[in-house]
């Protein structure tokens, strides 16, 4: 299945997406797309569904981040091989986890806006793990029962805050508009194996991430299992898995985002998000 949620912020409603790419609405069956929805066992609840009976959306709705109420944004740094290369660091021996403030999430084509005193915003097209039930001490063999699904995530960055500003990753990750997710959550069952997807990002219609899930350090079972020692996970929480190469302060020059850029972030079988790039205060 591929759920989404559509309309105005704050308000969105449920809808799934159906064989021919028509959005119906899913509000007859559900409140909301969220972690207690997902903890009750709401998307077994869906399985039995057609949904061409159910009422077709007209037009063109903003769609929203999938998952309604997201509890925690965690974040894998460095975990592809090929992008730690680029970064000129070396491979990480444990995940390498930080926070990304919920503040920050926001839909999948909504506009990214450069931070005031922004000077080194970056983009990283990311696997976003949805967990659709309680998980704690998980092993590793178990550790994909435990996801609901997955999304596209773009983990934008501003490195200046990041790299330059002393203490913790968190303060370049969390700005206003620094977390789009979506357009759909991608149930477990149609990626069962997410360890060989194609993943891409555009700015200005330029190639410069062009990946694969395959050169992953820790893939996704192993980094259930291992945040999993350390915090609690919950419904409706994400996990984004990290990036690539060729990300903006990997170019040569280093490259980053200004007003008027236009990003196309994508990954096989979980959509394709657009946003445009604005400067701060400008509306």
């Amino acid at each position: 299945m591929k759920l989404l949620r559509l309309g105005e912020v704050g308000r969105e409603r449920p809808a799934i997406l159906d064989a021919e790419g028509a959005l119906r609405a899913l509000s007859s069956h559900l409140r909301d797309i969220d972690g207690d929805w997902l903890q009750s066992g709401g998307l077994e609840e869906l399985r039995g569904l057609d949904p061409r009976a159910l009422p077709r959306i007209a037009g063109t709705p903003r769609i929203g981040c999938p998952v309604a109420g997201i509890r925690k944004f965690i974040c894998v740094g460095l975990n592809y091989r090929d992008h730690a290369a680029e970064a000129g660091l070396a491979v990480p021996l444990e995940p390498i986890l930080f926070m990304k403030a919920t503040t920050a999430i926001q839909g999948p084509n909504d506009p990214v806006v450069i931070p005031r005193g922004g000077e080194k915003t970056d983009w990283e097209v990311e696997l976003a793990v949805i967990i659709g039930r309680r998980a704690q001490y998980v092993a590793q063999e178990d550790a994909l029962s435990y996801v609901a699904g997955f999304c596209v995530a773009n983990d934008v960055s501003e490195r200046a805050f990041q790299m330059e500003r002393g203490g913790q990753w968190v303060k370049g990750k969390s700005c206003d508009t620094f977390g789009p997710i979506g357009p759909w959550l991608v149930t477990l069952d149609e990626i069962p194996a997410p360890f060989h997807l194609r993943m891409r990002l555009d700015v200005n219609g330029e190639r410069l991430q062009d990946g694969s899930t395959r050169t992953m350090i820790f893939d996704v079972p192993f980094l259930v299992h291992y945040i999993s020692q350390f915090m609690t996970l919950e419904a409706g929480d994400v996990i984004s898995t990290g990036t690539p190469p060729g990300v903006g302060m990997g170019q040569m020059p280093p490259r980053f985002l200004r007003a008027g850029d236009v990003m196309t972030v994508g990954i096989e079988g979980l959509g394709e998000q657009t946003q445009s790039v604005k400067a701060y205060g400008q509306q």
